[in-house]
């Protein structure tokens, strides 16, 4: 079918718009390693996410690989099977050992109650993952993190422009990595992202956070200091302007996105939430969702279709849902 429903389809800003953002570029040349594009969306990404210290990156994948390279951890982290394959890759390929944590059935995100448990002399970090924009416990979290000394790395990909008890969603943590791939609520071309440093070290130190986003700055960027000089060795994950630039034009619109997501999601349980034999997406408490997803949970006895004959009936109408 020529005109399919997906999942998410990209937002992206009138063409004039975008042009304008980038016209600059024809005259200066500047076209990636920090330009006055990069610069400005780091600003202004800082204000709308509340947040003091952020750095960008080309994507979420290596937010988290690298942030546990700038960590230096070694060992065991806890994290959730219920995730994107990125969450344990970027474990796994920095010589850590997954630790996979069950998922609480209401929220999908990490079961805080069983962390503790899973808890031995190898651990090092919890990295938990905010489900379909849904908030972990994140108090429980924090406690747990404190009592045992643990790092918090947040895969906040879901939750961009969400906040919990009032404040920005990438507060909380050491760190959060937020996504920016074509499907998330604010996307940055393909998929640019931004990594949140947070001060929450044990106990909070200003002087760690720089330390750990001057270790980021040096692995995005091969480890260059200066024109000669080149003490590390680094990856290749700076953000280009052509990116940035996109990004300044779609966060103008950001809360325009959420509004329109926040209809869909309104409309799709004005009409599903009485049918039996479905569970829907839960609201929490406190938080100021960004209407990411709309997941649904099939009971087949009760509700007469399997999980697999829904996703094909719906596929055979030229809607693209998707299994997680």
């Amino acid at each position: 079918m020529e005109n399919k429903i997906l999942v998410t389809r990209s937002s992206m800003p009138e063409l004039d718009e975008y042009m304008n953002e980038i016209t600059p570029m024809w005259d200066s040349h500047w076209l990636t390693n920090m330009g006055p594009k990069h610069k400005k969306l780091q600003d202004n990404l800082c204000e709308y996410l509340g947040v003091e210290n952020i750095d960008l990156l080309t994507n979420g994948h290596m937010a988290l690989e690298l942030t546990l390279q700038a960590m230096n951890l070694q060992g065991e982290v806890i994290t959730t099977p219920f995730t994107f394959a990125s969450t344990t890759h970027a474990i796994v390929r920095n010589g850590l050992t997954p630790v996979f944590c069950d998922i609480d059935p209401e929220t999908y995100c990490m079961d805080a109650s069983k962390i503790e448990k899973l808890i031995t002399d190898r651990t090092c970090a919890i990295m938990p993952v905010h489900v379909y924009g849904n908030v972990c416990n994140i108090e429980e979290i924090e406690r747990i993190a404190h009592k045992y000394e643990l790092k918090v790395i947040y895969d906040a990909a879901h939750t961009f422009g969400e906040s919990y008890k009032g404040k920005g969603i990438g507060s909380f943590g050491d760190v959060s990595c937020f996504s920016f791939h074509a499907t998330k609520v604010f996307n940055i071309n393909a998929s640019a992202c931004v990594l949140v440093i947070q001060l929450s070290d044990i106990p909070k130190s200003p002087d760690s956070c720089k330390q750990l986003g001057a270790k980021l700055y040096e692995l995005k960027n091969f480890g260059i200091h200066g024109p000669e000089e080149v003490p590390a060795v680094g990856a290749n994950a700076k953000m280009n302007e052509f990116c940035a630039a996109m990004g300044l034009c779609n966060l103008r619109h950001v809360d325009e996105e959420i509004a329109k997501r926040k209809a869909v999601v309104e409309r799709y349980r004005e009409r599903l939430e009485d049918v039996e034999g479905i569970q829907l997406n839960c609201i929490q408490n406190d938080v100021k969702s960004n209407y990411a997803y709309f997941p649904v949970v099939f009971e087949e006895r009760l509700y007469g279709a399997s999980r697999a004959e829904v996703f094909d009936k719906l596929a055979e109408n030229g809607i693209g849902a998707r299994k997680y």
